[in-house]
């Protein structure tokens, strides 16, 4: 069969881990294919909230198979927990969750460094996890790195010494900051233990060969495309490929299996940290749109900065990503808005633009607004499409018509149920 693949078009928190266990049904593998647990993917239902950092969000279906892939990055105490309030739950996590013996660990010394890197870049900081993803990537590219295969050897305590003295002697080139590394590493061996009992596979064998007997598989992403190495608002981005291209090399599969690109995004925008915002609001709206949509970091807990939809920003990763279908999630935040406002264009040295600039931090961007007639109706109820207000269904619609991608799901509100799944055609 095919792959398909789920991903954020904005700066990530456009909720794709709800529209990840929803569509799950219809695949057998569910896979993260970048990533570490800086990213968060918030699953609602039976009344329980469930935060997801690292396994992924195919996890609460019976039947489905759940990879982390080789582009992820593992910490195993947050692993570890993970597994714990999932087993709480009634899973049976070692049947059905696999580990890449390529992904590689985060070691405490990543996050010290981390931690104390972010401190040494002063007003300069680019808003940081502190989650060691950073270090870890620069490990796995400098050929350093620790890998889960690597847990089932002989000589996995040596390596890990290595990597560690390597990490103290960069540590001397930093102040010092509050780390208790002792505490840390005894945490972080036990983890290990808890951990050993998950299938360690050569993840791109079995896809490949899921694949060939017929199997669906749903490529997971993490943060979002605005955070891309590569792509994203530079250097405030994570380490990893968020983007489509990142699903060859952490699963190990070929670009000509990929079949559907559904990218998501919210009818608003939202940014966690540091960085470039051209649409961000910094007045009542911004505030309303935090207060209504329950605007706060699943891993951090810090509260996001939001603004209108940015249609230059949007149509740009729907062109990286070869987006084929769209997810528009948290329509339901804008019910109590009228207008609704979108910026459609951006003026840069005296020209409207709608591309969007290599440097957005470094252009004085005059964004190009437009109004929207809002519905001023709850939609929280709604199950289909013609249920919605015919305001609301020609938000939609808007949004169609400025991406050129058709919206085949619509979320309006946090609970699993509270889906759009039908195709809504331009």
């Amino acid at each position: 069969m095919s792959v398909d693949v789920i991903l954020g078009l904005q700066w990530g928190d456009e909720g794709k881990g709800k529209i990840v266990d929803s569509l799950a049904t219809d695949y057998d593998y569910i896979c993260r294919f970048q990533g570490g647990p800086n990213a968060g993917h918030t699953l609602i239902f039976d009344d329980k909230k469930y935060v997801l950092h690292t396994i992924p969000s195919g996890i609460f279906r019976e039947h489905i198979v759940n990879v982390i892939g080789a582009g992820v990055v593992i910490d195993p105490v947050t692993l570890s927990r993970e597994i714990s309030n999932v087993e709480q739950e009634g899973v049976q996590v070692e049947k059905q969750l696999q580990i890449s013996n390529r992904a590689h660990f985060i070691l405490p010394t990543h996050r010290l460094l981390d931690k104390a890197s972010e401190a040494d870049k002063g007003k300069a900081k680019i808003g940081s996890t502190l989650k060691g993803i950073g270090p870890t990537y620069m490990d796995k590219t400098g050929r350093n790195g620790l890998r889960y295969g690597d847990l089932f050897t002989p000589d996995f305590r040596n390596k890990y010494e290595k990597l560690k003295e390597k990490h103290l002697r960069l540590y001397q080139l930093y102040d010092e900051v509050e780390f208790d590394l002792e505490s840390e590493e005894d945490q972080w061996f036990a983890s290990l233990e808890s951990i050993r009992n998950i299938p360690h596979i050569d993840a791109e064998y079995i896809l490949n060969r899921a694949l060939i007997d017929g199997k669906n598989i749903l490529a997971e992403g993490a943060q979002g495309t605005m955070l891309d190495i590569e792509y994203g608002t530079y250097p405030f981005v994570t380490s990893s490929n968020t983007t489509s291209s990142g699903v060859c090399s952490g699963l190990g599969i070929a670009p000509s299996k990929i079949k559907d690109v559904i990218g998501i995004t919210k009818a608003y925008c939202t940014r966690v940290g540091s960085g470039p915002f051209p649409t961000e609001l910094f007045d009542a709206n911004g505030e309303k749109l935090q207060r209504l949509g329950h605007e706060f970091g699943a891993t951090t807990g810090r509260s996001r900065r939001c603004g209108w939809l940015d249609l230059p920003q949007l149509n740009f990763s729907i062109m990286i990503n070869g987006v084929t279908k769209l997810v528009i999630t948290k329509l339901d935040v804008l019910s109590e808005f009228d207008p609704v406002i979108v910026g459609h264009a951006y003026k840069i040295d005296g020209k409207i633009t709608t591309d969007l600039p290599y440097d957005l931090e470094a252009q004085q961007i005059e964004v190009q607004y437009q109004e929207i007639p809002g519905w001023n109706e709850d939609i929280t109820h709604a199950r289909d499409f013609e249920e919605l207000p015919s305001l609301a269904q020609d938000y939609v619609r808007f949004m169609e018509n400025q991406t050129g991608v058709p919206a085949f799901i619509v979320s309006n509100g946090p609970g699993r149920d509270q889906v759009i799944q039908q195709q809504v055609t331009l």
